[in-house]
């Protein structure tokens, strides 16, 4: 089986179901997939075949989950993109991924708008400004054909490609396949017991390999509905949660943060949530019992990376919960911990987390060195210090790698080292993580400056904004007399 047949199986079983809430619309099973083979259909008309690449850059709306679909319904690869990309970094972003075409929102188009002789294969752009409007992505919808034959897909054949900041300082595109990606759409069901009754709050980017797997492949595989949030507050997602009866949410521990130290959360009715799922960043031990009492439901940490597609384990609704712990590893998946000579070391013991399974990449895009990196006799090194106890739980104890996590993203300090040195009035420069409880951490700079031009803080961030995702973008500048000093 590869993703478009399933998603056409989940379509024909559940079809009456609803698959999507967003803004107050719905759309069934059926209806959504008349959408993805009008898409699939114009995309073959475009002359993009099994195994092109087809960039999508959208915010959690219904046109990411046609998108997605249409793509994998053709045999071809989406390149899922993150919106806050900017210029710069999507001229190697569309580059590397040899994208023949971007789909995206109408304002967001305008960020390639300068880069089109830099992209000589991206020669088609759909865009939509929503289902109300009259852009090209609602005529597709409109005009169809609305019926579609799967050609043969294999399930090693590649269906995403997601972006992942790599040790080099440039971004490097996991390829991940039908069969990595299906195992992870099992997970909901096989490991969370969920039904086509679950309902799903996509909170997290669909772009992000969390948000796809945790809200959008696990849902549909069962029938489940999903509701989709692009923007939110606190007060939106609890009054979604009452509204859209929502049964889980799978997201990063700065939402649950936030949800503990809300006021005024009594006067909601919660009562439909079952359970929720943390995961993209360590969250505080001591935080889970507190947000578990005051919402009556229980919440367990996850482990992921891009390269696994992502989930690698998780803490279960019926097993004991080991405090600190990452739970244990999903059906299909092997873990490890090994020294530095890649021998397994005793249970109990630290070292590096590896992980083995149908969940693990086909590997880097166009780069085999980096590939041959991380995936070692049979292994995918994780850079992440753990031990495992004899239960088969797992503890992360630190990183290898350089290497922060801020709100769930993954940042490497080399790759914003390199922009700030850019800047005419930086000598040297080093990125750090600092602590912060909501974030995990935040993108801290220390810069020597070059002696004779002047520069302040407000200068160094309005330089980094320009070729940097917002995420990224150092939220403390220090300046410094040496880098040495300061390590």
């Amino acid at each position: 089986m590869n993703l478009g047949q399933m998603f056409e199986e989940s379509c024909k079983r559940y079809g009456n179901n609803v698959a999507t809430i967003y803004d107050g619309n719905s759309l069934t099973y059926e209806a959504l997939n008349r959408a993805v083979n009008a898409l699939a259909n114009e995309l073959k008309h475009m002359d993009i075949r099994k195994g092109d690449t087809v960039a999508v850059m959208l915010p959690n709306c219904p046109e990411f989950v046609i998108s997605y679909f249409a793509v994998q319904k053709i045999g071809a690869v989406a390149v899922t993109l993150n919106v806050l990309s900017t210029p710069y970094e999507l001229r190697h972003l569309l580059g590397n991924s040899d994208a023949k075409c971007l789909i995206t929102e109408t304002p967001l188009a305008k960020k390639i708008d300068a880069l089109s002789t830099d992209l000589p294969l991206c020669r088609h752009l759909i865009t939509t400004s929503g289902p109300d409007s009259d852009s090209p992505f609602w005529k597709i919808m409109q005009e169809g054909p609305f019926t579609f034959e799967i050609p043969p897909i294999d399930d090693d054949d590649p269906a995403v490609i997601i972006y992942t900041a790599g040790l080099t300082g440039k971004s490097l595109g996991a390829v991940l396949t039908h069969r990595n990606l299906l195992t992870q759409a099992n997970l909901l069901r096989d490991v969370y017991h969920c039904t086509e009754k679950s309902r799903s709050l996509a909170l997290i980017p669909l772009f992000h390999s969390f948000g796809a797997v945790g809200n959008m492949l696990g849902a549909i595989r069962i029938g489940a509905s999903i509701v989709l949030m692009d923007r939110f507050s606190l007060e939106g997602i609890f009054s979604t949660i009452e509204k859209e009866k929502v049964t889980y949410l799978a997201a990063v521990p700065r939402l649950f943060l936030g949800m503990i130290v809300h006021q005024g959360t009594e006067k909601y009715d919660l009562g439909s949530l079952e359970f929720c799922i943390t995961g993209g960043s360590t969250m505080p031990p001591d935080f889970i019992p507190l947000f578990e009492d005051k919402f009556k439901v229980i919440l367990r940490e996850g482990y992921g990376l891009t390269e696994a597609s992502p989930v690698c384990s998780v803490g279960r609704r019926e097993m004991i919960h080991k405090p600190g712990s990452i739970g244990t590893v999903v059906p299909g998946t092997e873990a490890a911990v090994m020294d530095e000579d890649d021998h397994e070391v005793p249970t109990g013991e630290i070292g590096e987390l590896v992980i083995r399974g149908d969940n693990v990449m086909k590997g880097y895009y166009k780069d085999e060195a980096a590939t041959a990196r991380v995936m070692r006799n049979g292994w995918l090194h994780t850079g992440d210090l753990a031990k495992i106890d004899e239960d088969g739980y797992i503890f992360l104890k630190g990183m290898k790698k350089r290497m922060i996590i801020t709100s769930g993203f993954n940042v490497y300090p080399l790759e914003i080292e390199q922009i700030l040195k850019l800047h005419p009035a930086v000598k040297t420069a080093m990125v750090v993580g600092k602590p912060d409880l909501m974030r995990g951490e935040i993108v801290k700079a220390l810069i020597v400056r070059q002696p004779e031009i002047q520069t302040d803080e407000k200068e160094i961030v309005r330089h980094c904004r320009t070729y940097l995702s917002s995420y990224k973008v150092p939220r403390e500048v220090a300046f410094v007399e040496s880098i040495e000093q300061n390590t």
